[in-house]
């Protein structure tokens, strides 16, 4: 009964099953692996957000350049603030509420400088009114970001768009560190900004896709399997009503009256066969 699981057509629907499941399982596996991924990442964030300095800092250099991994990490570095280049970054937001990042430039020792967020204050500060930052040989130690991209533009004089070295670089006299970094054990009245998710990582949209694509190759996989088997029960059936003569016989083929074989006769002879011969 099973042996039409051996014809060509069988063989062909059975290899293409056999390659196609695995093949289904294995990137379905894949999206869910990358959607775990970014969950994990969004709860590194989270835990740092709500807990604040929990884990120790590493110096700066052995964590750059910013990566996925690294982004968010504690980081410290060492030097001196450079208070003649503060700035306000305004339109940031801390829960529900609005105000600006307070940036000030840390020179270090090897001629360079590295933003570091000091904290954050609600609505735009009079830059008179911002804490001035620590004096002299300071430690600071902060949660690693990567520079950002876009923002806004045509803002004045001690405002800035976006926190990254092509934004700073003309409106301070030495080299930028293309990172930055947020302390989070900001000074009262500061409130400490809490790292952002790195780009491509987290709860964003793109980690929702990843988990509809899980759901699509399960359901790639589950379809393949449901068209075999019924394509395998249809086959059964027919074998099994063949082997019970339920099947009928197709009928003879009706005789073609163009087959050169059965050429009718002319009109002519069809005439003289129909007229009678003489009598005997």
């Amino acid at each position: 009964m099973y042996r039409f699981l051996l014809t060509p057509r069988w063989w062909g629907l059975n290899v293409f099953l056999a390659l196609s499941v695995p093949f289904c399982l294995v990137m379905g596996s894949w999206q869910l692996s990358r959607f775990e991924d970014r969950v994990d990442t969004q709860r590194r964030y989270d835990r740092l957000a709500e807990q604040g300095v929990r884990e120790d800092a590493e110096p700066l250099a052995a964590l750059l350049p910013v990566t996925k991994e690294t982004s968010g990490r504690m980081a410290e570095a060492e030097g001196r603030y450079d208070p003649g280049h503060e700035f306000l970054v305004p339109d940031r937001s801390l829960g529900d509420d609005r105000g600006s990042y307070v940036l000030t430039m840390l020179r270090t020792a090897d001629g360079s400088a590295l933003p570091v967020v000091r904290g954050w204050l609600p609505g735009t500060p009079d830059p008179a009114e911002v804490p001035p930052a620590p004096t002299g040989e300071v430690r600071v130690t902060g949660a690693l970001q990567a520079s950002e991209h876009g923002g806004a533009t045509g803002l004045p004089a001690g405002q800035l768009g976006t926190i990254s070295a092509a934004a700073l670089v003309n409106l301070v006299p030495y080299d930028v560190k293309d990172v930055w970094i947020t302390v989070q054990d900001a000074r009262a009245p500061l409130k400490p900004v809490p790292p952002a998710a790195a780009k491509g990582s987290g709860l964003d949209m793109k980690a929702f896709q990843n988990l509809g694509y899980t759901a699509e190759w399960f359901v790639f996989a589950g379809f393949v399997v449901f068209m075999w088997f019924r394509f395998f029960r249809r086959e059964v059936e027919v074998a099994r009503d063949a082997e019970l003569g339920l099947i009928p016989e197709s009928p003879p083929n009706p005789p073609n009256p163009r087959d050169p074989g059965e050429r009718p006769a002319s009109r002519g002879a069809a005439e003289r066969s129909a007229v009678p011969g003489p009598p005997a």
